[in-house]
């Protein structure tokens, strides 16, 4: 959990730990006028996955922000392509799966900015955003990032997609708590060695039929899913307070 967030279970003092904490605060939530959530996906683009979860985005009229590995987008570029194509947002997850508190500052700063250039020129557009792999953060690395020219984005709900349970029980934790503005965690791949990741055990999941269950559900309860750039384009605001640890 991160440092402070029990915190946030009482009202008063959750409160003033979010206001006090704004400074040195990673985006966390969406302050949103509709009932919409922001989806966002982490360690694509794949090849036989992203490619499913764009087709179920597509069917259900749903935006999404993906936040790509450089590892994986030099080994698929057209995904990339796609995914811009069919009008999603696109940030950075990094330029592969390390964490980036076992990093020096210095390197955090030049591998973020290089990964961060490179995007934005296979992209021909900036990019704003990022997410540290695995979330985790300190004020040192957040600093970092900050230098290299982004902002942090980590999440307020998740699908525990990266574990292997049920799909019941991976619909049942992301639809827990639902409200409006909140970020939600999914992967339309998983990272692995090659990326520079822990070692995991696989497991097989259908990441495109898992998406469409995902969005028949928010739909089921009257939420439509965005873009974290289409929902501060309905008028939502950045909700920012600090993350660091995990």
């Amino acid at each position: 959990m991160p440092r402070g967030d029990a915190l946030d279970s009482v009202p008063v003092m959750g409160a003033l730990w979010r206001a006090s904490t704004r400074p040195v605060g990673s985006v966390r939530a969406v302050t949103s006028p509709d009932r919409s959530v922001v989806l966002t996906f982490d360690d694509g683009p794949l090849p036989g996955s992203t490619d499913g979860v764009l087709a179920s985005l597509a069917d259900a009229g749903a935006s999404a922000t993906f936040f790509v590995l450089m590892t994986r987008v030099r080994k698929a570029p057209g995904l990339l392509q796609e995914i811009i194509s069919a009008g999603h947002e696109v940030a950075l997850h990094g330029p592969d799966h390390v964490r980036l508190t076992t990093l020096t500052t210095r390197q955090v700063v030049d591998r973020t900015r290089a990964a961060k250039l490179e995007l934005e020129d296979r992209l021909g557009r900036p990019v704003r955003w990022i997410r540290p792999p695995y979330g985790s953060q300190s004020l040192r690395t957040w600093s970092a990032v900050r230098g290299a020219g982004l902002v942090p984005v980590m999440w307020g709900a998740t699908t525990w997609d990266w574990k292997d349970i049920t799909t019941p029980q991976r619909l049942e934790v992301a639809m827990s708590h639902l409200s409006p503005g909140q970020i939600v965690l999914a992967h339309d791949a998983i990272a692995d060695a090659e990326d520079g990741a822990d070692p995991r055990v696989d497991f097989p999941l259908d990441r495109g039929v898992f998406a469409k269950q995902l969005l028949a559900g928010y739909h089921d309860r009257g939420y439509t899913v965005v873009s974290l750039a289409d929902a501060l384009a309905r008028g939502g605001r950045l909700r920012s307070w600090a993350w660091f640890g995990r």
